[in-house]
């Protein structure tokens, strides 16, 4: 492999300038790792293309030679997709980072993938506009499509899957093909962004999106509201949903969490469970709103509620639910995090988080558990030695058995945070013979397998 790898090297170094190319251990080393608690493995060299065409050349030599492809953004993955599993060549898209239109009067923007959401929203409030799709991490545009990130807004303004108009590929043979265009609805063909968007780098690599964006909300409004049980809060929170209030977010947090984000962040909540919420709208509107949820709350037991209209305080809220994450990794240093991603019907969902939070407390493992509740995603945030195998493997079977339960009750094994390697042992229960048509179409667009193997939808 080491003399094809210096023929690859060669044929890169005729069109790629010499800081655009990396064999660098240290380079390669930081993109052979993500997020997850997977095991780090190292590609073989690493490239920064600036241009569609360069990333189309690159494709080409790499489906020439048959090695490897990964795209990588800035790998806040979850489940290790971008780690390889063969001799790879990571094409790293850090310097495709231009905005370059913004269409206020379509609510479109284009960009290149290497533009990250914080990125974009500063740019687009410029004009008035803010990019909806918000998965707490500050990753780029590429990556969240790869997964089909959502997050906290995901129960007002829909998934990533929802956001993409159109965008630009680039296959394994290099051609270059568009999946959709700037219309708001078509009849015409096949979804193509569909198929696309949480696609993971295994048909192609993003080097254009076109996204909707959406006004900045005249007024923004948020909560928070405690109550004595977990089932209480969720079943409060089906009803704000069923009686068509027009909330942004909705999320739970459990008594566990709110115990380590009052540690983390100085604050002094009380350690109950916890709905954080968030409304936009207009002001005579959302003082309806606030107080339809208010009494919602009450009737099912609400112990306080506390709204909060003042940026600061409402960024001091929000912060305290998105970095439970850091709560924890802070508060037990030298363990590393597995965080689960199961979705289930929202009618089992008090069903679903009860049973995660039991197993923790059977297993005696340390975590916590918090979910969007708007849309039936639940996390648990569950902290383990990597050095310690019964660790590890106690770990996995609670992960393992929370699928199951999601599989069981109509759910899916991941929300928003993808398949990667983590995931594909459970495609063939959730997916039976649709499956085989995924691989079927992996298989036409990409024959060799260069693009992300062994990921997603592979043979294991």
């Amino acid at each position: 492999m080491h003399a094809q790898l210096e023929k690859i090297l060669e044929e890169l170094q005729t069109f790629l300038g010499k800081d655009q190319l990396s064999t660098n251990e240290t380079v390669r080393e930081n993109h052979g790792r993500d997020e997850s608690y997977h095991e780090m493995a190292l590609p073989d060299i690493v490239v920064f293309p600036r241009t569609t065409e360069e990333v189309s050349k690159i494709m080409q030599v790499a489906n020439t030679y048959e090695i490897a492809v990964i795209p990588f953004g800035v790998g806040s993955s979850l489940e290790g997709h971008i780690i390889p599993v063969t001799h790879t060549l990571t094409i790293d898209f850090s310097q495709m980072n231009q905005i370059l239109e913004v269409r206020p009067e379509d609510l479109l923007v284009r960009v290149q993938p290497g533009v990250t959401r914080m990125q974009l929203n500063k740019e687009l409030k410029k004009h008035g506009l803010f990019f909806s799709v918000d998965p707490g991490a500050d990753a780029t545009l590429g990556g969240m499509a790869a997964t089909n990130a959502s997050g906290t807004t995901a129960v007002r303004y829909g998934v990533m899957r929802d956001q993409v108009r159109d965008l630009e590929v680039v296959l394994a043979d290099g051609r270059v093909m568009h999946t959709g265009n700037l219309a708001a609805k078509s009849s015409s063909g096949y979804h193509l962004n569909g198929l696309f968007v949480g696609s993971e780098g295994t048909l192609g690599c993003f080097t254009e999106l076109t996204l909707k964006v959406y006004g900045i909300p005249e007024f923004e409004m948020a909560a928070r509201a405690v109550f004595p049980t977990v089932r209480q809060a969720i079943e409060a929170a089906t009803m704000v949903l069923q009686a068509g209030v027009p909330i942004a977010r909705i999320e739970l947090v459990d008594e566990q969490s709110m115990e380590q984000a009052n540690a983390y962040s100085g604050t002094s909540y009380l350690v109950k469970p916890t709905l954080f919420l968030e409304f936009h709208g207009n002001e005579a509107g959302l003082k309806q709103d606030v107080e339809f949820t208010t009494e919602i709350m009450n009737d099912n037991g609400c112990l306080e509620i506390f709204f909060e209209t003042d940026n600061k305080a409402r960024h001091e809220l929000w912060e305290a639910r998105h970095n439970l994450a850091y709560a924890y990794i802070h508060g037990y240093p030298g363990k590393k995090m597995m965080t689960t991603d199961v979705v289930v019907p929202i009618g089992v969902l008090a069903d679903a988080i009860e049973f995660a939070r039991q197993l923790i407390d059977e297993t005696g493992m340390i975590g916590g558990v918090l979910g969007h509740v708007g849309d039936g995603n639940f996390h648990s945030l569950v902290m383990m030695d990597l050095n310690n195998p019964e660790d590890v493997a106690r770990a996995k079977a609670y992960n393992a058995r929370l699928v199951e339960f999601g599989l069981e009750n109509g759910g899916t094994c991941t929300g928003e945070h993808g398949v990667g390697v983590g995931k594909m042992i459970y495609q063939s229960r959730e997916h039976g013979e649709s499956l085989n048509v995924m691989r079927a179409i992996k298989h036409t667009l990409d024959p060799k397998n260069i693009l992300n193997p062994g990921k997603l939808i592979a043979e294991v």
